[in-house]
């Protein structure tokens, strides 16, 4: 779990970012999943937006973030400031 203070830290660092995937229609697949995890390896930070026509709920979307491992360090609308400490590009050092 990330302190407040991390938090804040990360969202100031995902500000100048724009979202690079987008959860239409169907929600958050399994597969979108597994390309975020792929893209947080090689980033760490990402934001990722959520369309109009979604019908799953905001707050099921942070869950099935958290439950994959995945740091919700933002949501705000309908972005969320994704965070996971990557294994072998680590460029973020948490305070």
């Amino acid at each position: 779990m990330l302190t407040g203070k991390q938090k804040r830290f990360l969202r100031s660092k995902a500000h100048h970012l724009n979202p690079i995937f987008q959860i239409g229609k169907s929600g958050l697949t399994e597969q979108m999943i597994i390309e975020i995890e792929a893209a947080l390896e090689v980033r760490e930070l990402i934001k990722v937006s959520m369309l109009q026509n979604c019908e799953e709920p905001k707050e099921d979307i942070q869950a099935k973030f958290e439950e994959a491992g995945i740091e919700v360090a933002q949501q705000i609308g309908n972005i969320f400031v994704l965070y996971k400490e990557s294994k072998e590009n680590k460029t973020i050092k948490l305070p």
